[in-house]
């Protein structure tokens, strides 16, 4: 499966955007859809995932209450929604799939196909 991620941009402090998540070559129906993010000189970082069949989600501390993960079913695709954003979550945001359990939905490693990535920059 391949996987187009978009909705990157540039907002201020406060601001929101919505992040997607596309499938090509195939459908999220076996898999978990994750996004992690990677800023300049730090390690990939995981944000939040969710099983496509079921919804079960996952997040990371330092976004929940601010970030939501969703899907929609009639276009394939996986959402994050971002609100309250702030500069510190100025990275490269990625999806990928993985197949592995929930309790190993951070680590990066488990995700076997990963999208091209796009920019969010949060202004001050």
């Amino acid at each position: 499966v391949q996987l187009q991620a978009s909705g990157g941009g540039l907002v201020q402090v406060g601001g929101s955007l919505r992040l997607s998540c596309a499938a090509s070559g195939g459908t999220f129906s076996n898999y978990a859809v994750g996004w992690f993010r990677q800023a300049p000189g730090k390690e990939r970082e995981f944000v939040a995932a969710i099983r496509w069949s079921g919804g079960g989600t996952r997040y990371a501390d330092s976004v929940k209450g601010r970030f939501t993960i969703s899907r929609d079913r009639a276009k394939n695709t996986v959402l994050l929604q971002m609100n309250s954003l702030n500069p510190e979550d100025t990275a490269v945001y990625y999806c990928a799939v993985t197949t592995v359990v929930f309790s190993s939905w951070a680590d990066p490693t488990h995700y076997r196909y990963w999208g091209q990535g796009t920019q969010v920059t949060v202004s001050s």
